[in-house]
């Protein structure tokens, strides 16, 4: 379907209707098994996806699938506690429309995270990948269709789509916190099957360093939009092929809990730097 830009302003007039003034400045996206930075939002609002008009319902394991309005380290946030992917049979236009709604109520950084296979294989997983880049080749763009000038140009430029500014910030903070952070390429495939040994061993070559199923289609509606971004994957565990045993949500869940409290470091030291 094509949403309008009247689609758009009626999902955010909800939205302004339950947040009594408060206007988010930065957007958080959360990946799978991450959404408990959510619950350090202080003097939260929440909202359902369900209950907004034209948004759809988050259905993928660890997505609790909601809105969470409030302050983290003093910065206004809208925090999406899941977010929505194309193999749920959601369209690019569906999968990123929360996107331009948190433009429209004033959001102008995003920060998006996700779970992630490691297709690096000097690295391990546990570790933490500040995203430099994606992949994106096999799949049609979010922006298809027509392009509602509002938002930005027909050709938008994808040269900098993750903001070196941030990025800087984002490698400062994991410094003065002592935590690893690598740099590198997000590979996105569209799933859920997670990816073959070949695909792994091509994205490797391509120069991924880690696979998912996400983040690539907001970040391109989000450059769209003029936001500036900032995107850390959570490598949850080897990719297909790397290591002789088989994949699960489980082991994704699983690194993620593992793994929360320097994420939440991590993040929130980063929104202090803003």
């Amino acid at each position: 379907m094509a949403f309008t830009m009247e689609d758009y302003q009626e999902s955010a007039a909800y939205l302004q209707s339950r947040l009594g003034g408060f206007v988010p400045r930065t957007a958080m996206v959360l990946g799978s098994g991450l959404g408990d930075l959510a619950g350090e939002v202080a003097q939260p609002i929440c909202v359902d996806y369900r209950d907004i008009p034209h948004f759809k319902a988050s259905t993928a394991p660890g997505h609790r699938g909601r809105f969470v309005f409030g302050l983290l380290e003093g910065r206004p946030v809208a925090v999406m506690q899941g977010r929505m992917h194309h193999y749920e049979g959601y369209s690019y236009e569906e999968v990123t429309y929360a996107i331009r709604v948190l433009r429209l109520l004033g959001c102008d950084t995003l920060i998006v995270t996700n779970a992630a296979g490691c297709v690096n294989t000097a690295w391990q997983a546990g570790d933490l990948m500040l995203i430099t880049d994606h992949i994106k080749m096999f799949s049609e763009s979010p922006l298809r269709g027509e392009n509602l000038s509002p938002f930005g140009v027909r050709f938008p430029d994808a040269s900098n789509l993750y903001t070196p500014r941030l990025r800087d910030v984002a490698r400062q903070a994991a410094g003065e916190l002592g935590i690893p952070l690598r740099e590198g390429v997000y590979f996105y495939c569209y799933g859920p099957q997670y990816e073959t040994p070949a695909e792994i061993r091509a994205a490797r070559i391509l120069g991924g360093d880690a696979v998912g199923m996400s983040t690539a289609p907001e970040v391109i509606v989000a450059g769209h939009c003029g936001m500036e971004v900032l995107g850390i994957s959570l490598l949850s565990n080897m990719a297909a092929g790397i290591l002789d045993q088989p994949l699960t949500e489980q082991e994704v869940l699983d690194a993620a809990q593992a793994a929360k409290e320097k994420f939440s470091a991590l993040i929130r030291t980063c929104l202090a730097r803003l």
